[in-house]
């Protein structure tokens, strides 16, 4: 038998809905319908002059699948994670153990390490294309190089990359701090009572205990990687002949779907790449019950 709310019950349930009504509105209007728009756009073309879509099926599917662009954007794709997150948290890592401990002027270090997260990022653009540039550049001047660091398709990705470390050091740093923080004292204590150098304590008690916060570090940057776009859009210029060489799948997205006009192809794009996102998060979560450790 059901039971019957109280008055009072009926009360603070509809106050409940009331507050969580703006948040649930919220989702709907700007992640769910648009999710939802997205994926049925992909089986649409762009109709004449950007007027309405004309379902295709599954077209710009096969076209997608079938063009060289496609692949050669998520292998560029790859590559820029491939440099950006191992990195950028190994990095972060090695600088959070120094940091957290007490030594004079950690805190300015901090601050300094986090300052290219809360830069805007067309300032951060401007002032590595004037350091990558190969007429007068700083690093060409330091090194007397003329190496075409944005330019050359052999090494653009690389210098891409190396951007993307240098802009994501801060955030990882100040995550590793907090994990580092929640490690209780006691353990160090007694790994060197009974002798363990630094290096033994970091391996057998900082890396192991510190696997979560690596595992979510790890995670969200994998994702951010595979999302990146603003970086290259503002370093790489449209007629950059390494451009085709350093492209993301987002920039790729971008191009035909605001460049050219041609937003059910672009929808495919995005489709594709959420799609491939999954499959990395599926693995990631799998590998989690092997390699993360929780005390």
């Amino acid at each position: 038998m059901k039971k019957q709310l109280s008055a009072a019950a009926k009360n603070e349930s509809r106050w409940a809905w009331a507050f969580i009504a703006p948040t649930m509105l919220g989702l709907i209007v700007l992640n769910f319908y648009p999710a939802i728009n997205t994926v049925y756009q992909s089986f649409c073309k762009t109709g004449d002059f950007g007027r309405g879509n004309v379902f295709i099926g599954v077209q710009n599917y096969i076209e997608a699948f079938g063009a060289s662009e496609t692949w050669h954007s998520i292998w560029n794709t790859i590559k820029y994670a491939l440099i950006e997150v191992p990195f950028g948290v190994c990095i972060a890592l090695i600088l959070a153990v120094f940091l957290n401990k007490k030594l004079k002027g950690t805190s300015a270090f901090r601050t300094i390490f986090f300052l290219p997260m809360v830069c805007a990022p067309a300032a951060v653009a401007m002032v590595w294309k004037w350091l990558y540039n190969q007429q007068f550049g700083l690093l060409n001047n330091i090194f007397h190089t003329k190496i075409a660091w944005i330019s050359d398709p052999k090494i653009a990705w690389i210098s891409i990359g190396v951007i993307g470390v240098w802009s994501v050091i801060g955030y990882n740093m100040v995550l590793f701090i907090s994990g580092l923080q929640e490690i209780p004292g006691d353990y160090y204590e007694a790994a060197e009572i009974d002798g363990a150098t630094g290096i033994r304590q970091f391996f057998h008690i900082t890396v192991p205990l510190l696997s979560p916060t690596t595992f979510f570090i790890v995670q969200t940057r994998v994702i951010g990687a595979l999302t990146v776009f603003d970086l290259m859009f503002m370093v790489m210029d449209k007629t950059n002949v390494a451009l085709q060489n350093t492209q993301s799948i987002v920039y790729l997205f971008y191009t035909y779907a605001f460049t050219n006009g041609d937003k059910g192809y672009g929808a495919t794009l995005v489709v594709i790449l959420v799609a491939f996102i999954m499959l990395v998060t599926v693995i990631m979560q799998r590998a989690e019950k092997k390699f993360v450790f929780y005390s």
